[in-house]
């Protein structure tokens, strides 16, 4: 397939696929690496129009990527926008999937703040998830972006209608299970999961074998469970969502389920007292971020001398 050039812009060579699906291009007059998103335009009602939407509301918070472009061209709706880097899940795959504590307390404490800022500007997230997490590139290489907001709507606008679950049932809170109008605390609740998730390696509900309806009831029952009350017995100690983890995140979960306002700060003290304890350093240097050093390190001393350096020789004519 050629490439598609959209609005004389940008240009990308394009894969098939369903829905909607992104792809890297550049800007044709300057060169700049820009992300392209496509939906096809006969999708209805298009998550991607709401997610343009969404972006420009939220614009110039931290965090949150910015929109070049936007329109239809041939048979997709386009969304041209910066380029991020790898998401949360490819580093916790290239970390050998887990994460040290300080890592995960270094995200909690940017993730609560993403979250605390979409939440003043109206809307809730409500597909919380590693992959829809990426971090930036270049000088902003340390910062955590919030993406693929397409399922993302406005708090105030309530739906009172029993639906599906909406969003991904791993990280899926309760009452998204139920098909519940959705609040902030639902999103932090997704949070809480996705960060013992990274912690402990895996969540007590994945592996699950059975049929969908089945299996969406046994990871409902296992949430609601979780941290309720004390194992019966060290088998059932040892598959409990909090076992192995500082108390601090059972504590978080407690927090967000409680009556009291929901207070963002508070939850950032929770584990800034955690890791402040621990003796980390609020250094940006993340599991990956050694691990990408080491290697580039380990290549550059595998390479030759003579490839490292060529002297050029330039030679007069005369």
């Amino acid at each position: 397939m050629k490439p598609l050039i959209v609005r004389n812009k940008y240009q990308l060579d394009l894969r098939l696929g369903r829905g909607s699906y992104g792809e890297t291009g550049h800007h044709l007059k300057t060169g700049e690496p820009v992300a392209l998103k496509l939906e096809y335009s006969q999708v209805s009602p298009s998550q991607l129009e709401n997610e343009v939407e969404i972006y420009k509301k939220l614009d110039g918070g931290n965090g949150i990527p910015r929109v070049y472009w936007n329109g239809s061209e041939c048979e997709f709706r386009v969304m041209a926008f910066e380029l991020l880097g790898p998401s949360l899940e490819n580093l916790f795959n290239y970390c050998g999937r887990k994460f040290s504590l300080k890592t995960v307390l270094l995200l909690a404490d940017q993730l609560i703040s993403r979250f605390q800022y979409i939440h003043s500007k109206g809307y809730i997230h409500r597909d919380v998830k590693p992959d829809n997490l990426l971090m930036g590139v270049g000088t902003q290489g340390n910062t955590v972006y919030m993406t693929d907001i397409g399922l993302a709507k406005e708090i105030e606008n309530l739906d009172r209608r029993t639906y599906s679950v909406v969003g991904t049932l791993r990280y899926a809170s309760i009452k998204a299970h139920l098909g519940n109008e959705q609040s902030p605390r639902d999103d932090m609740e997704s949070l809480g999961y996705v960060l013992l998730y990274f912690l402990k390696g895996s969540l007590p509900w994945q592996g699950i074998k059975c049929g969908s309806k089945g299996k969406e009831k046994i990871i409902l029952k296992k949430k609601k469970q979780a941290g309720r009350r004390q194992a019966k017995n060290r088998q059932a100690e040892k598959h409990s969502l909090f076992n192995g983890v500082p108390v601090e995140f059972k504590k978080y979960f407690e927090l967000i389920r409680s009556d009291n306002e929901l207070d963002y700060s508070g939850l950032r003290r929770l584990f800034r007292g955690l890791f402040r304890r621990q003796h980390f350093q609020y250094d940006n240097v993340f599991d990956w971020t050694l691990s990408m050093f080491l290697e580039k390190l380990e290549a550059e001393q595998d390479t030759p001398v003579a490839e490292q350096s060529t002297p050029h020789v330039h030679q007069e004519s005369h």
